[in-house]
């Protein structure tokens, strides 16, 4: 198999830092707001637990495997679309 092309290669790396920079935006919005809106959180409970307390338990830790499950789902895409134009170059 031949290498990359420069242009494919500069694509896939622009497409990449495109999705870390989308992902990282989520990322620390998943962090800052439930921090920051932690107090009013306070007055909503579910099962005797402020709601707070289930963001930071719970929702925010699948939010980040989520995170890392779409990167890792749409690297894999990428590097797919990457090996078919590269093999049909040949």
């Amino acid at each position: 198999m031949r290498p990359t092309p420069a242009p494919v290669r500069t694509r896939y790396w622009r497409q990449n830092l495109v999705l870390i920079a989308a992902l990282s935006s989520l990322w620390w919005l998943m962090t800052f707001v439930p921090a920051y809106f932690a107090l009013d959180l306070r007055q909503i409970f579910i099962f005797g637990w402020p709601l707070s307390f289930w963001l930071a338990a719970f929702g925010a830790p699948l939010f980040f495997l989520l995170i890392i499950g779409v990167y890792a789902w749409q690297m894999a895409r990428q590097d797919q679309k990457v090996r078919r134009s590269a093999q049909g170059d040949s």
